[in-house]
């Protein structure tokens, strides 16, 4: 895309909005970036709650499975109420679903207040992250890849803040503390988003084009106006006509990038999960396994965001298939340096793995506004998102079936065999309108 057309795109935002579309990028990521604990600090929590609560780690084992699960699940409500009206009240209530799940933990006393009020949690997690993602995707058509690359990657990298909060906090024996703070903290800052947040008109940029049928019955040769958070803004010209999720899940890229989003997820996942486990069966020193998986977070935010950057200025597709296979290579040769005994080796694969399945975040998003349209996208983007909770059956419970069965080296193997499945197919990728 031009520069021209960039700063026309901007120019027409600005127009909008009454100042720059990178104040909606800003929010976007600081929600992101507050919500990430629930995913990122449960490993500090785990361990305290069970001897808080009397526990066992088994009877915890499943509390961060319900998480994923819940929030991939509530995406797709949330954003098909956010497609149709806006980001702002899906916001206001994740801000209280995702401030009062770490409020409730704070004084949960018995195990079944502990799986609720993280379910409570979850789903004020997943409504943030759908609304965060296709905030970016709705206001940036010309820079999709970078601008949700900087959203998912504050998700990332924003519980760097958190784990020394919360583990300095369990060491003074504040535990209580520490989690109603945090979630007051996230509330009070998902309610000051919510102020910022809003969506442009449908057929603003004049230039998102796809062509499956309209089935909302709006007509693309009238003016579209958004009345979201009470400001009324008119976008005229004819409006081309988006994908419905119905319509997406009739072609076939969308199974393709359904596959391919479950294949690295599962691989992205395993990593993440056993990172320390594997290099201690394997030998390795306890300095080797902390700088690894000390590199998780840090190779997670950044491949969002360099590869997301790259797919703007050169082919999608073709990105997104070199990085998946990357992501397999780079899962292999874990599964090498680990047999080596290379700590050095250990490390650099698993920063390279990581590095290049974290890209899925922003890679997807950008993908189905491009195939699908920006209206509906994020409900058409939480149904693709949805192939994580299957990536995360494989990486939790498969995985640790599977090192039981044929052992830890052929596990890792299988999961480098499905990254670089992703890859491959990742070719076939084109417009549903070529």
């Amino acid at each position: 895309m031009s520069e021209h057309r960039r700063d026309d795109l901007a120019g027409a935002a600005h127009d909008l909005l009454g100042y720059s579309r990178w104040w909606q990028i800003a929010a976007a990521a600081v929600m992101m970036a507050l919500v990430s604990p629930y995913q990122y600090v449960w490993s500090s929590l785990e361990g305290p709650l069970a001897v808080e609560l009397d526990a066992s780690l088994s009877a915890l084992g499943f509390v961060f499975t319900a998480y994923v699960v819940i929030m991939a699940l509530v995406q797709f409500p949330a954003g098909w109420w956010r497609d149709r009206y806006g980001p702002r009240v899906v916001t206001l209530v994740a801000g209280v679903l995702a401030g009062g799940g770490y409020v409730g933990l704070a004084f949960a006393t018995e195990l079944w207040q502990v799986y609720l009020f993280y379910g409570i949690g979850a789903a004020g997690v997943g409504m943030v992250y759908t609304v965060a993602v296709n905030t970016a995707v709705k206001w940036f058509p010309d820079k999709r890849g970078l601008t949700t690359g900087i959203g998912t990657m504050a998700f990332a990298a924003g519980s760097a803040a958190f784990v020394p909060f919360i583990r300095y906090m369990i060491a003074g024996d504040a535990l209580t503390t520490g989690l109603w703070s945090m979630g007051l903290l996230i509330a009070v800052g998902i309610l000051v988003g919510t102020v910022v947040l809003a969506d442009p008109p449908h057929g603003w940029d004049h230039a998102d084009s796809t062509g499956a049928g309209d089935t909302d019955g709006a007509d693309s040769d009238t003016a579209a106006e958004a009345t979201d958070g009470g400001t009324a803004v008119v976008a005229s010209d004819a409006m081309p006509t988006q994908y419905t999720w119905r319509e997406m899940v009739r072609t076939w890229q969308f199974w393709v990038m359904y596959f391919m989003f479950f294949a690295v997820s599962a691989a992205g996942l395993m990593i993440t999960a056993r990172t320390i486990l594997y290099a201690e069966e394997s030998g390795l020193t306890a300095g080797v396994a902390t700088v690894a998986a000390t590199l998780l977070p840090v190779g997670s935010a950044a491949g969002r965001l360099v590869v997301g950057g790259l797919s703007d200025r050169f082919d999608r597709e073709r990105i997104t298939a070199v990085s998946f296979l990357l992501c397999g290579v780079g899962t292999v040769g874990v599964v090498v340096f680990a047999g080596l005994g290379s700590g050095v080796g250990y490390i650099i694969t698993v920063a390279i793995a990581v590095f290049f399945w974290s890209s899925q975040f922003s890679l997807f998003p950008s993908l189905v506004g491009d195939y699908y349209g920006a209206k509906y996208s994020s409900t058409n983007y939480s149904i693709v998102y949805s192939g994580k909770m299957w990536g995360g059956v494989f990486g939790g419970g498969v995985v640790g079936w599977l090192v039981v069965v044929i052992g830890w080296d052929a596990a890792f193997l299988v999961g480098g065999c499905l990254a670089l499945a992703a890859g491959l197919v990742g070719f076939l990728l084109r417009s549903p309108q070529n």
